[in-house]
């Protein structure tokens, strides 16, 4: 039965009652991470006018973020880090994430492998796998998989990010017109499901999007910190993405909706050794 709505003048609006509200869009936020303004209005039992109101004193506050109608926990837009930072963030979600993608690697692959550090984490876990070939952008994945006896590594060339010690540019995007792989690992900024899949550098964008028209399959390494957020640079829409490997920390809700979109979402188990 739907709860009624109050009347303005029926209903005083004492500091208990706000703050006891407040309490619960925040509950509610951190069970489903993201509602529209009509969702909590409806759970609230308030109009959607009272419920603006209470999100714009909790927006102030900094407890959560409006985008598009709707409340989410984490700020949407993201600021491009150095990769020795991002390395620290989610390492142990990464290194699991990592570790599942690598089992993917069959014998004669030819795969293509995206700089980020979820991806670094995955090349760190490919073992001798027979006729291996693999194409990166990353000049880490480069030095880690060439220590691997059964891989060929192609090193794309092009300008050199500090930031990400990974190649942009028309020099990479030439040598890929050149291939054909069956599979692509690429990590992303952020995975907003009605906006796309995002990164935080121009020429990194476009060049992934070129990745992702060279091959068969596209794996996308998203550890669940990522979803509703975004980058500067949109790479790709969601419906482009085969595959979603992310960890045991995405909201169920999240996951019915990769789902419902024809994405096979594999939700890997995280032995956590960092302090969140």
């Amino acid at each position: 039965m739907k709860p009624p709505l109050e009347h303005s003048h029926s209903l005083p609006q004492t500091p208990a009652i706000v703050n006891e509200r407040h309490r619960k869009i925040m509950a509610l936020l951190h069970q489903q991470t993201s509602l529209s303004v009509s969702q909590l209005a409806h759970m609230l039992g308030v109009s959607e006018v009272t419920l603006r109101k209470d999100l714009t004193l909790l927006e102030q506050q900094q407890m959560l973020y409006r985008v598009h109608g709707s409340a989410i926990l984490a700020n949407p837009y993201i600021q491009e880090r150095h990769v020795n930072d991002k390395e620290k963030l989610c390492s142990d979600q990464k290194r699991a994430i990592g570790a599942y993608a690598a089992r993917l690697v069959e014998p004669r692959d030819t795969i293509l492998i995206a700089s980020g550090t979820t991806t670094l984490a995955m090349a760190r876990e490919i073992r001798e796998v027979e006729e291996l070939t693999a194409i990166t952008t990353s000049l880490s994945v480069a030095t880690t998989l060439a220590e691997n006896d059964e891989c060929t590594v192609i090193q794309l060339g092009g300008v050199l990010r500090n930031s990400s010690f990974s190649v942009v540019g028309p020099f990479a995007e030439q040598m890929l017109r050149q291939f054909s792989c069956s599979k692509l690992f690429f990590g992303v900024d952020g995975f907003d499901l009605n906006y796309g899949v995002t990164t935080t550098n121009l020429m990194g964008g476009h060049l992934a999007l070129m990745m992702i028209e060279t091959v068969q399959k596209v794996i996308a390494l998203v550890d669940s910190s990522k979803f509703g957020r975004r980058g500067f640079c949109k790479m790709c829409d969601v419906d482009r993405i085969d595959m979603v490997i992310t960890d045991d920390g995405v909201s169920p809700i999240v996951v019915e909706q990769l789902q419902e979109a024809g994405i096979d979402v594999r939700i890997v188990e995280v032995i956590r050794t960092t302090v969140p």
